[in-house]
C-alpha cells in the first residue's frame, strides 16, 4: 500500500485552474522534491494533500485512508501528517517547551512528562536543547524553523510536508534548517519538500518533480531532471533560460525595435556590450538574407526570431523560423557578412526545412 496516492486532484482560484487533474503515488521512504516557477501551483499541491486547501474534484489518500471523502475523519487522518510552513507558525504566548508539548498531551492523551522528555530528545538533535524554556521572539529565524520541524515530528507522523521551509529565512540560517532536514532524510523519512534550492533537491530526494502548466509536468531522479531533463520547460526551469522573440510581418519592419530590444535584453542579463553588438549585427543581417531570398519581391513575409540566454552558462541561441521559398544561408558560394562571423563565433550552425518552412539554430 502505498502511503500517498493522488488522483485526478483540481483546484481552481476563481477562473484561474491551478491543478489540473495531478495523479500521483509516494512510497513511503520516499523523499520527493517538487520544484518550478512562482505561481505554477506547488504550494497549492502540497496543501491540498491536508485540506488546508480545499480540492475542487479528485482524491487523496494517505496510508490507506482516503481524507477528501465525504464524512472522512479529517483531523485524524492529518495526525499522520507533520507541515512546515514558509513561516514558523509558532504560538508566541507560549515558550519553546510549551509549543511542543501542546499537540502530543491534548491530541495524543501523551503525559506532560513524557512529552517533556521527547522534546528534549529532539532539541538536542537538532542542536536547541539550551533553548527549550526561550521566547518564540527571542528567537531567529532559522532557530523558529528548527522548532517548526520539532512540532512535527513530536506528533511522530508518516509524512513531513515542507512548503519553502527556508524561502522566508535569511541567506545565513537557510543551511541549519537544510542540515536537518538532511538528518531526516537519512532516517529515511518520508519527505514531500517544495524548495528553490536546486542543489540540495539534487542531494536529498530520490525523486523530483517540475509543476508547469497545472500538472506534474516531468518527474526523474535528480540525475535525470538536472543533468538531463527531456521537456522543454524544464530545460528552461533548470538551465535559466531567458527568451526575446519578435516577430516580423512586413519587409519594412521596424528594425530599431528589434535593435533596441536585444540591448534591452542584453543588458537585464549582464551580457558585455561586444556580446550584444555581435547579437544584434547577426539578428539584423540574416532577417535581411532571408527576406530577399524567400520573399523575393514581396512585402508580406513570416519571420519568428528567437534569443534563447542561458544563465547557467553564458550561452545563446539564435533561432530564425521562416517561411517563403527554401533557402538555407550557411551553404552559399559567397557568404555574406552574417554567415561569416557567425561562422568565426558559432559553436554550431543548424538548418532544416520542415513543413514548407525554413529553420535556423545558431549556437553561440
Amino acid at each position: 500500500m502505498s502511503l500517498i496516492e493522488v488522483r485526478g486532484l483540481q483546484k481552481s482560484f476563481g477562473p484561474l485552474e491551478v491543478l489540473k487533474g495531478i495523479d500521483l503515488t509516494v512510497e513511503k521512504g520516499e523523499r520527493i522534491a517538487i520544484i518550478g516557477g512562482s505561481g505554477c501551483g506547488k504550494s497549492v499541491f502540497l496543501r491540498s494533500l491536508c485540506l488546508l486547501e480545499k480540492p475542487d474534484a479528485g482524491q487523496v489518500f494517505i496510508d490507506g485512508q482516503e481524507i477528501t471523502a465525504k464524512g472522512a475523519d479529517v483531523d485524524q487522518i492529518r495526525r499522520g501528517m507533520g507541515m512546515v510552513f514558509q513561516k514558523f507558525h509558532l504560538f508566541s504566548e507560549m515558550n519553546v517547551m510549551d509549543n511542543l508539548c501542546l499537540a502530543p498531551v491534548r491530541l495524543k492523551g501523551m503525559k506532560r512528562e513524557e512529552a517533556e522528555a521527547k522534546a528534549m530528545d529532539l532539541l538536542a538533535q537538532v542542536g536547541l536543547a539550551s533553548r527549550a524554556h526561550a521566547w518564540p521572539t527571542v528567537l531567529s529565524g532559522g532557530q523558529q524553523q528548527r522548532i517548526a520541524i520539532c512540532r512535527c515530528l513530536m506528533m511522530e507522523p508518516k509524512v513531513l510536508l515542507f512548503d519553502e521551509p527556508t524561502s522566508a529565512l535569511d541567506p545565513t540560517m537557510v543551511g541549519e534548517v537544510l542540515a536537518v532536514i538532511r538528518m531526516l532524510a537519512k532516517r529515511d523519512m518520508s519527505m514531500l519538500i517544495v524548495t528553490h534550492e536546486m542543489n540540495f533537491a539534487r542531494e536529498v530526494a530520490n525523486r523530483v518533480l517540475f509543476f508547469a502548466d497545472g500538472g506534474i509536468y516531468e518527474q526523474g531522479t535528480p540525475a535525470e531532471m538536472f543533468d538531463a531533463p527531456k521537456r522543454a520547460k524544464t530545460v528552461a526551469f533548470i538551465n535559466k533560460i531567458k527568451y526575446f522573440a519578435y516577430e516580423i510581418s512586413r519587409r519594412h519592419f521596424d528594425l530599431m525595435q528589434v535593435q533596441g530590444g536585444i540591448q534591452s535584453f542584453g543588458e537585464k542579463y549582464g551580457m558585455d556590450q561586444p556580446h550584444t553588438y555581435r547579437l544584434q549585427i547577426c539578428c539584423e543581417e540574416l532577417i535581411y538574407d532571408l527576406m530577399n531570398n524567400c520573399y523575393p519581391g514581396q512585402e508580406n513575409v513570416d519571420i519568428k526570431l528567437t534569443i534563447a540566454y542561458t544563465e547557467s552558462n553564458g550561452s545563446n541561441e539564435i533561432t530564425l523560423d521562416c517561411g517563403g521559398k527554401e533557402y538555407n544561408p550557411f551553404v552559399q558560394q559567397d557568404d555574406g557578412l552574417s554567415v561569416t562571423i557567425l561562422k568565426k563565433m558559432a559553436k554550431q550552425l543548424d538548418y532544416r526545412q520542415e513543413n514548407a518552412r525554413n529553420y535556423i539554430h545558431i549556437v553561440l
